[in-house]
């Protein structure tokens, strides 16, 4: 991929393997319009210019239309991929992660996934869903597609996912050891999808989500995670935000905050 590769915004509007309550599917359209709204303006902290075609492009949404949901995402991904562009994917629910770390990983041989959630998502199955947004990440262990899965802001960990971390070895902050200072390692060379569930923030922050979880990380300390990493950053996504609960539209805002603190990390750091 080129050095100068922009990134690209890509919806996927599905939240069908949502448990509890749907609602992700409205968000990509609700982000973009927080990206531009006159409420702010296009220029990251790190005073790079969003709105500059070799920073941020807008691919359009992934069409869903078909019988195979995963492969139209992997399908999708790809062929964003393919323009040498690096996506930033606009959920949808979790589980679009799964089919797009597929996409994702041919183009690279050893993949970090950092990925800020309150939630492990490591389920094997969920309400007898293997494909669940709560199993996204044991589908991608299993079939080897991440070298290392670094999880933060974790604060809802089961027995049985507890088990499965153990079983991939993945390297889980949880919320008790992210306030005994403990922070994720990723070193300059390796290569990131960063994985940013808005219900890893606090919903004092980001009440917009379909499961909200107290006692998260504020939006200072996702995008100081954002900002500090020294590591390509190849694709991105950002899920569950729920404008069916967020009536004040200040999730979406969040959403957008992030997105742009991500195009301005992918192109500071570009490889």
């Amino acid at each position: 991929m080129s050095t100068s590769a922009p990134a690209a915004l890509l919806g996927i509007p599905y939240d069908a393997a949502s448990s509890f309550r749907r609602g992700p599917a409205s968000a990509p359209d609700h982000i973009r319009r927080a990206l531009v709204s006159a409420a702010g303006n296009s220029w990251s902290e790190m005073l790079v210019d969003i709105s500059a075609p070799d920073v941020l492009t807008d691919a359009g949404d992934v069409g869903l239309d078909g019988d195979d949901v995963r492969a139209a995402i992997d399908d999708g991904v790809t062929r964003v991929m393919n323009t040498a562009v690096r996506p930033i994917i606009l959920g949808g629910d979790h589980s679009i992660t799964f089919p797009a770390v597929r996409a994702v990983s041919r183009t690279v041989d050893r993949l970090t996934i950092l990925h800020i959630d309150a939630h492990a998502d490591l389920y094997d199955s969920f309400e007898g869903d293997r494909y669940s947004h709560a199993c996204p990440f044991a589908r991608i262990m299993e079939e080897h597609l991440a070298a290392r899965l670094v999880q933060v802001g974790i604060r809802t960990m089961t027995r049985h996912q507890r088990e499965q971390a153990d079983r991939f070895q993945v390297e889980v902050i949880d919320m008790q050891r992210w306030e005994a200072g403990v922070r994720p390692l990723i070193a300059p060379n390796e290569t990131v999808y960063l994985s940013v569930d808005l219900d890893g923030i606090d919903p004092a922050f980001a009440p917009g989500v379909s499961h909200p979880e107290p006692g998260g990380l504020t939006v200072r300390e996702v995008v100081s995670l954002i900002q500090q990493l020294d590591a390509p950053l190849v694709a991105a996504d950002v899920v569950e935000c729920n404008p069916d609960v967020d009536p004040s539209g200040i999730t979406a805002y969040v959403a957008a905050k992030l997105v742009k603190e991500i195009a301005a990390a992918m192109h500071r750091v570009a490889r």
